[in-house]
């Protein structure tokens, strides 16, 4: 019964995306590259093996192994928060052999708040918006508070006394925290560590009050954690009467998302192709289980999408960078 539910949480957010990619790709198009690929294709990958970009990614490119025929390997090149994998992306021979996978944030907080060598709508080619994955807004249990409103009533009441951890500076998960601080009304303090294990750690220890990475999530159902919201595009099926942030703070639309882009330059019929197997691979039925598994869940949108979504989050944290004076060295 929990696998089925699992199932059909994801097919809440993915079945009309995946119908409306396959759909607006003319039937002859899949046609346009019928020689790709003709070898292994390279997909750079911006963050270590293990973490939450190479667990979304990895499993689409083993189905696309499987069903086109060539080897979709996957190259780890982490470092800079995520910069060196993208600049390594755009860098590449633009020969429909060499893609990259990357998270939101380093195509949107990070050129906000610092230079980049890249620039996210004029040097790489969108493919697919692959996956996304759950990010909360939960608190420790020594706050007394069981919802977002007895929260910020606690934290209005008591200035100076909240902080947050999160798994660095100018990562999703700050960004999180800093929309709850300006839609709310509050002032929490950021403490951000070198990754989400880290900050994870002292949370359950009680140093920080408030943490948004989703390896709390087991902790939850343990009592050492009360989530207050989650940070989805729907609620979680586990904890179904929990809401979204954006329930509770309209303005708050924020989603960790993982996409595939291409260099500047690599054949248009490609690009479409890719698209087209990655929309397919997110409908399978294993694959949705195995990602959900490690709370992610298979998108399968094209590069009109995409797109849209990296210039709603740019703007969006562009605006937060400046008007909070975030800056990275």
């Amino acid at each position: 019964m929990k696998t089925n539910r699992l199932l059909a949480y994801a097919g809440v957010a993915v079945a009309w995306i995946v119908g409306l990619s396959v759909a607006s790709l003319p039937a002859a198009q899949a046609q346009t590259a019928p020689n790709w690929p003709t070898k292994p294709v390279r997909v750079i990958v911006n963050y270590a093996p293990g973490g939450s970009t190479d667990n979304a990614t990895r499993p689409f490119m083993d189905r696309l192994s499987q069903s086109m025929g060539q080897q979709f390997i996957i190259e780890n090149r982490g470092g800079a928060s995520g910069a060196v994998g993208v600049e390594a992306g755009v860098r590449s021979v633009p020969d429909g052999y060499t893609f990259f996978a990357t998270p939101v944030a380093s195509l949107t907080i990070l050129p906000n708040a610092r230079p980049t060598a890249y620039d996210p709508f004029k040097d790489m080619v969108p493919v697919a918006w692959h996956a996304d994955s759950t990010l909360v807004f939960a608190i420790h249990p020594s706050i007394p508070a069981n919802t977002m409103a007895e929260f910020v009533a606690y934290a209005k009441k008591n200035p100076g006394k909240v902080n947050f951890g999160s798994s660095g500076l100018g990562t999703l998960t700050q960004m999180i925290c800093e929309v709850v601080n300006k839609e709310a009304g509050i002032d929490m303090l950021h403490v951000p560590y070198r990754g989400g294990a880290e900050s994870l750690t002292d949370f359950l220890a009680g140093q920080v009050q408030v943490f948004s990475e989703g390896n709390v999530l087991p902790h939850v159902t343990a009592g050492k954690a009360k989530l207050l919201a989650v940070v989805d595009m729907v609620r979680h099926p586990d904890f179904p009467n929990v809401p979204t942030l954006k329930e509770v703070f309209p303005n708050a639309d924020i989603q960790n998302w993982f996409g595939i882009f291409a260099p500047v330059g690599t054949p248009d019929p490609i690009v479409k192709k890719m698209a087209a197997e990655i929309a397919k691979a997110a409908a399978n039925p294993e694959l949705q289980a195995h990602l959900l598994r490690l709370a992610l869940r298979s998108n399968g949108a094209g590069p009109d999408v995409l797109v849209a979504r990296v210039r709603q989050d740019f703007d969006l944290y562009g605006k937060l960078v400046k008007d909070l004076k975030i800056k990275m060295d």
